[in-house]
């Protein structure tokens, strides 16, 4: 699957979450939607039952609410030009199931993500 049509849009919003399955019967139960599992810490939902694909990652809330996760067809560039606008990496680039990514501060107080295959 291709995301180029996604470059640097919005692509995803992950939650924290201190019980998964609570959080999972919760929004399954109010909104309808559906999950999928990817081990006991991590649960995604799709934009087909939520309008935005996301997930639930088990931690504690974040006082800054949900996080946005950006898409990138170049993620070096994309680091590299945050840094360069005067922004932070705070988290640097990990492998996750289905790509890569990372997490910057755009010196403002905001912390995004940034996902590439």
């Amino acid at each position: 699957m291709s995301n180029a049509g996604n470059n640097h849009k919005i692509n995803y919003l992950e939650f924290t979450s201190t019980d998964i399955e609570r959080t999972k019967r919760f929004y399954g139960a109010v909104l309808g939607w559906s999950f999928v599992d990817y081990g006991p810490d991590y649960s995604s939902f799709s934009s087909a039952s939520a309008g935005i694909d996301g997930g639930f990652m088990r931690g504690e809330p974040n006082p800054g609410g949900p996080l946005v996760v950006l898409y990138a067809s170049d993620l070096k560039a994309v680091e590299e030009a945050i840094v360069a606008a005067g922004g932070a990496i705070t988290v640097p680039v990990f492998e996750f199931p289905g790509g890569r990514r990372f997490h910057f501060s755009d010196g403002a107080g905001n912390v995004l993500a940034v996902w590439s295959e």
